[in-house]
């Protein structure tokens, strides 16, 4: 019996197991617009966020005590000589990391909200698509040899996310002290745009952070008899409402933390004041 004949391309739906179909894709409907959209939306808020994350100026409005959550907590120390690192009125937890320009002011935040977000069910799904190209599409031929699912590095790394919520829920709560405290003008209490705008991005990160499906296994998840823990029971019904709809408050806070960081750099600049409404 003569050995079978190898395919060249050898990968994904082109290999030897799969049906021989030269085509990537049968289908004739623009299937490609979907990710291209989604990779999109993620790359402006890379970008965005990173350049603004280095960029370590314009983060802290003195007179209304406005500091933009890409720089919350503020824990660089200030250095006096260079005017550079963590104004001390902006760092409301204290200062501990050294001004080294590679290294964000809040470094003890950022890269668990980035990897809270990496490992969130939702973005799995979307950069699966788009990035591990795991399928790309319904119907369409993936690049991958076999599948492994999140039992290999890197996507292993995924199983982490439950604990990654529990820090982003602690970050919440610091936003919403840095929320809670700029209720402030020169003179005593004050009330402006930014107040709202940074209201508005808090309750959104909560409502984002709790309709995380690790927070709903929190809740509800191990209980075996709902009816012996009615307080747990209701919480997991109303988080569970609120996880049907996770993924649009997964992009509704990518657009108000870029809008609030924005509004608040616009101001520290000086490019326009603050609409005041009390102070």
């Amino acid at each position: 019996m003569s050995a079978p004949t190898s395919n060249p391309q050898g990968t994904g739906v082109f290999s030897p197991t799969r049906a021989r179909i030269k085509q990537r894709t049968l289908r004739t409907d623009a299937w490609w617009k979907s990710p291209l959209i989604t990779d999109l939306g993620f790359a402006a808020f890379v970008i965005y966020a990173t350049v603004r994350a280095f960029l370590q100026n314009n983060y802290w409005v003195a007179d209304y005590h406005y500091l933009t959550p890409f720089y919350s907590p503020c824990v660089v120390k200030w250095n006096a000589a260079t005017q550079s690192g963590c104004i001390p009125e902006a760092s409301h937890f204290g200062q501990y990391l050294p001004d080294v320009w590679w290294l964000p002011y809040a470094a003890f935040s950022l890269p668990f909200l980035l990897l809270f977000r990496l490992t969130c069910y939702y973005y799995r799904g979307a950069y699966y698509r788009t990035v591990w190209q795991s399928p790309t599409a319904c119907a369409v031929a993936e690049p991958h040899a076999k599948y492994t699912g999140e039992t290999r590095f890197p996507l292993i790394i995924q199983n982490t996310h439950r604990y990654f919520f529990y820090i982003a829920a602690v970050i919440s709560v610091i936003n919403t002290y840095d929320a809670i405290l700029a209720f402030r003008s020169p003179t005593g209490f004050g009330f402006g745009l930014g107040n709202i705008v940074l209201l508005v991005n808090v309750v959104m990160l909560w409502v984002y952070t709790l309709s995380c499906h690790s927070c709903r296994h929190v809740a509800g998840g191990r209980l075996k008899h709902f009816s012996k823990h009615p307080v747990r029971y209701w919480m997991w019904t109303q988080i569970s409402k609120l996880n049907t709809r996770h993924k649009l408050y997964a992009w509704i806070t990518l657009g108000t933390l870029m809008f609030t960081d924005f509004y608040i750099m616009a101001l520290a600049a000086g490019w326009f004041s603050d609409l005041r409404f009390i102070g």
